[in-house]
């Protein structure tokens, strides 16, 4: 599948990976999935992707780690940092890391649906 149809998400919830993985599967996209930090910096580095979802807090780590690597791919992926904790320091803290965008938990599905396709300019 072509790498424009790609997304890593990478989250310590199950749950809400297998969540993540329904809505945007149903959409046409390919998911790559994570449950650590260090397992998402592996896939970031080798797999080509056309964008990152990623929780704020790992369990191994920061999520802002991810968006700092996947910046510095030689075609930069976009990002979404998710996070249960919102506060206007972690917003500015993702976005000064690189995120396209930020969005807080819990979220409506059209709201996250919304913007994968924003952050990915359909």
């Amino acid at each position: 599948m072509a790498p424009d149809r790609s997304i890593l998400v990478v989250d310590d919830e199950v749950d809400l990976v297998a969540n993540y993985e329904r809505l945007l599967r149903r959409r046409g996209y390919r998911v790559i999935s994570a449950g650590s930090r260090s397992e998402g910096l592996t896939l970031v580095e080798h797999e080509s992707l056309a964008l990152l979802i990623t929780d704020l807090r790992l369990a191994d780590g920061d999520g802002l780690d991810l968006v700092r690597a996947a910046c510095a791919t030689p075609t930069p992926t976009p990002s979404i940092v998710v996070t249960g904790f919102s506060s206007q320091a972690s917003r500015s803290a993702a976005l000064s890391a690189g995120a396209s965008a930020y969005l807080a938990k819990p979220f409506a599905v059209t709201a996250f649906t919304s913007l994968v396709e924003q952050t990915l300019g359909r």
